[in-house]
């Protein structure tokens, strides 16, 4: 029997059991028993409210030694994938909404994306280095496909030749190939798909509104096909329940013409920890304890443990297999060869209407 209490089912399509207040909140909100019953009428389906959101920069820095960058675009806050997992569900709590369904359906975008970031690219004093594009929130997320946001962010990238990273678990990111391909062609790019999961009934259930694995999988299929270098990223890793399947989505990935992976084992911070439990004891109630028993296993006995250097790969025996099983099976498909830095050098700030022409080449 499981220890975690019964809850009722999530609103179709989305992937939290709850919409608990945001942590910086002065007055929070309970869930109680209203007398309603699942042979009632079903409540109405819960709608995305897309909201822009106005920024004076776009380019966000950061010096955490856990990550391979030092510079990304968010060009989302929220992401309407709903993946119950997700580690930038606690931001939402920054702007007064929960990190529960808020997160998964009042989504912020940055319509000056990319105005903003050419202003940036174009001071004098800026530096240039690999921006990743999509380190919080997916750049891919529905919304995209009609408000173009990050097809914006990347049409600058290629106006200043300027070499990016970007990661999603959308097919739509083969909609921008012609810009993705060129510039991984001439090492600008480069691409993370993340599969979390082969079976579908779990990716639906874990990431509702995300595109299916099979669709993934073409998607890293595609952008291989016209050059560019695409890594898939199997995260987050959770014992009991998706780390099974380490080795199945190494080899499909590495079939579709993947060249590189990676991993992350699961994190559990603020919010997240009750949400995941939540769903858990509600999509995989036979499963519930055991998983959360393996978890607390790779961090010292706790649900989360922020420890640097150990937060994206865990601790103790648990952690050790995991990260000896994804060695292997790096090397079985050939997912371990060595990566070609980025090109800074082709970086330039374009012409601008008005500037005088060059006389002499």
């Amino acid at each position: 029997m499981s220890d975690l209490p019964a809850q009722k089912p999530a609103p179709r399509g989305r992937g939290a059991q709850s919409n608990a207040s945001g942590r910086f909140e002065s007055l929070t909100r309970d869930a109680f028993d209203d007398g309603w019953t699942d042979d009632d009428e079903a409540p109405a389906q819960l709608k995305t409210v897309v909201t822009p959101e106005r920024s004076k920069t776009i380019i966000a820095r950061n010096n955490s030694p856990d990550v391979g960058f030092d510079r990304s675009i968010n060009p989302y806050r929220g992401c309407e994938h709903g993946c119950i997992y997700c580690y930038a569900r606690p931001s939402h709590a920054y702007v007064g909404l929960s990190p529960g369904l808020d997160f998964e359906s009042r989504i912020f975008f940055k319509p000056d994306a990319g105005r903003l970031l050419a202003g940036e690219l174009s001071k004098p004093s800026y530096k240039p280095g690999v921006i990743h594009i999509g380190g919080n929130t997916d750049p891919y997320q529905p919304q995209e496909k009609r408000l173009r946001v990050t097809r914006g962010v990347l049409e600058t990238m290629q106006r200043f030749s300027h070499p990016f990273s970007i990661i999603t678990k959308s097919a739509l990111i083969l909609r921008d190939a012609d810009i993705i391909g060129p510039m991984g062609a001439a090492g600008l790019a480069r691409v993370a798909v993340s599969v979390t999961t082969l079976d579908r009934a779990l990716a639906r259930a874990m990431e509702p509104r995300a595109a299916t694995p099979d669709k993934r999988i073409a998607a890293i299929r595609g952008l291989a096909a016209v050059g560019a270098p695409v890594s898939v990223m199997f995260a987050p890793v959770i014992p009991g329940l998706n780390d099974h399947e380490l080795e199945a989505v190494l080899e499909r990935a590495a079939e579709a013409g993947a060249t590189s992976a990676g991993y992350v084992v699961l994190r559990l911070p603020l919010e997240i920890k009750d949400l995941f439990r939540e769903w858990l004891q509600a999509a995989r109630p036979d499963r519930a304890s055991r998983v959360m028993s393996l978890v607390r296993q790779m961090r010292h006995g706790k649900d989360y443990d922020t420890k640097w250097g150990e937060r994206m790969k865990g601790d103790g025996p648990i952690a050790e297999i995991i990260g000896a099983r994804f060695a292997a099976a790096k090397r079985r498909y050939g997912l371990d060869r060595v990566r070609t830095p980025m090109d800074l050098s082709q970086f330039k700030v374009p012409a601008k209407k008005g500037d005088q022409l060059e006389l002499f080449g």
